[in-house]
């Protein structure tokens, strides 16, 4: 019987997770739930797995969770503070899937259990891949990256011939507007950009999809995760979804982990790691007629791909929590209305530009700079109209 956690339960990870492990509670003990403000989903989740803890981060949200708990075993608890300690509550495996630099504390919180961690939180490398990785070497933490894209890495990576890696391969839909010149991306809504064509995701996660952020993300976590250089880790365009990353090694061999875009295949394979286990979603028929495409990324339509290569090159942590809070901060001004989708990167390249890039010694150092960067883009966006 292996014991897991789920931090970020109720999002588009976290429901797949618990899928997953509702299929085999002869093999899943859930110890904690954490949610940011869904307390409906965390409760029924929790009365439906048996949780040994459940989590509102939103402090106002307490005696509903506690309400909708009433009659179980269940310990509720709420607060940011609280979510941070659920991680730390013993477990075998710990999914980090809370969403953007808010799960950076309780994901290195997970690390420091020195168990297994699944890694949905591309944000916690991102702002703090150096600290997060020393924590990971220091605790001996197994830390399993769910990203279909980098667990498509992982999957086809052999450690032992590093030397003989030419280059890694993250493949990108393109995202709902890959065919839209830069002029009509001016029009577009935030219902339209959350409809991805492939992949179930959540809006913050889509929306960065269909700008390329996300890929751009996800450049910075791969140079993290399977420390090789920047100039190494390349991306290609492939609208299918169904070649999730590649690994080219010296000898021209490329190899590939291919599945249907279903985010259960990834998490499956962390959840079992190092064995395997049957998914509970969808999988790929190779009887049907499938097509695969590439192509190269236009990065006068993505120029977040060249900023996060320029992010990396400038080999400072400070630099990649400036942009992910700008990011974040844009996605955000973007959903509400604010600004226009074809601004959002705009956004995140002044930020870059107007920021002080501080050396860092420190997380807490980290927070700060995630803080003062949020409150530059915040100017940034107010000052577009």
């Amino acid at each position: 019987m292996k014991t897991v956690s789920i931090l970020g339960s109720t999002g588009s990870v976290g429901r797949s997770t618990i899928d997953l492990v509702a299929s085999r509670t002869d093999k899943f003990r859930v110890v904690a739930l954490t949610a940011n403000t869904n307390v409906a989903l965390l409760a029924e989740q929790a009365r439906a797995l048996g949780a040994e803890h459940a989590v509102i981060a939103d402090e106002k949200l307490y005696e509903d969770l506690k309400q909708a708990l009433a009659g179980t075993k269940t310990k509720a608890a709420a607060g940011s503070q609280a979510v941070v300690d659920a991680a730390g509550i013993p477990a075998d495996w710990i999914m980090a899937a809370i969403v953007g630099a808010a799960g950076v504390s309780s994901t290195l919180r997970a690390i420091e259990q020195g168990t297994t961690v699944a890694l949905a939180n591309k944000e916690s490398l991102v702002c703090a891949g150096p600290f997060m990785m020393e924590a990971v070497r220091k605790h001996g933490t197994s830390l399993l990256p769910v990203d279909s894209e980098h667990n498509a890495i992982f999957q086809v990576l052999n450690p032992r011939q590093i030397d003989g890696v030419k280059r890694l391969i993250l493949t990108a839909s393109g995202g709902p507007f890959l065919r839209k010149t830069r002029a009509e991306l001016g029009s577009i809504t935030p219902e339209q950009a959350v409809k991805h064509p492939t992949w179930a995701m959540g809006r913050k996660i889509s929306v960065d999809s269909a700008t390329m952020m996300n890929k751009s993300l996800e450049i910075i976590e791969a140079y993290y995760l399977f420390n090789v250089k920047h100039d190494k880790i390349d991306v290609v365009i492939h609208p299918q979804s169904i070649v999730h990353s590649m690994v080219e090694y010296i000898d021209g061999s490329i190899l590939s982990q291919m599945g249907a875009p279903d985010m259960r295949t990834p998490i499956a394979n962390a959840l079992a790691w190092p064995e395997r286990m049957a998914t509970t979603g969808d999988t790929l028929n190779l009887g049907n007629q499938i097509n695969l495409s590439f192509e190269q990324i236009d990065i006068v339509r993505f120029p977040s791909v060249k900023m996060a290569r320029d992010v990396l090159q400038a080999n400072s942590p400070a630099a990649s929590a400036v942009f992910n809070a700008a990011n974040e901060a844009a996605v955000a001004a973007f959903l509400t209305r604010k600004l226009k989708f074809s601004e959002i990167e705009s956004v995140v390249g002044e930020t870059l530009q107007t920021a002080e890039i501080p050396s860092v010694s420190s997380l807490e150092a980290i927070f700060q700079t995630d803080a003062d960067a949020r409150r530059i883009a915040e100017k940034v966006i107010a000052g577009v109209h």
